[in-house]
């Protein structure tokens, strides 16, 4: 598990939050945002090694509903491609 908060740490997946498909289910690997705005993100429930999946989305696709820690957060697509994926 990796708590990758955009301090120069390298991601070792290229697939993101925003690849992920409607009904889709990944786990969390890290976030590559700033420190306050990914403290802010596990605050919500966006936590390395747990399971996120694809609700629903705007018209047009932006923002995106996300079900993770049992509750929906909408995320801007610029937003999800911060944070990377693995497999179960």
């Amino acid at each position: 598990m990796q708590l990758s908060v955009k301090d120069g740490a390298v991601g070792i997946s290229a697939w993101t939050l925003a690849d992920l498909r409607d009904n889709e289910e990944a786990m969390l690997d890290h976030i590559e945002l700033p420190t306050d705005f990914a403290l802010r993100l596990m605050e919500l429930g966006f936590l390395p090694g747990h399971p996120v999946s694809a609700a629903h989305s705007a018209p047009g696709g932006d923002p995106r509903v996300f079900r993770v820690d049992g509750g929906e957060i909408a995320l801007r697509r610029e937003t999800a491609r911060h944070i990377f994926l693995r497999k179960h």
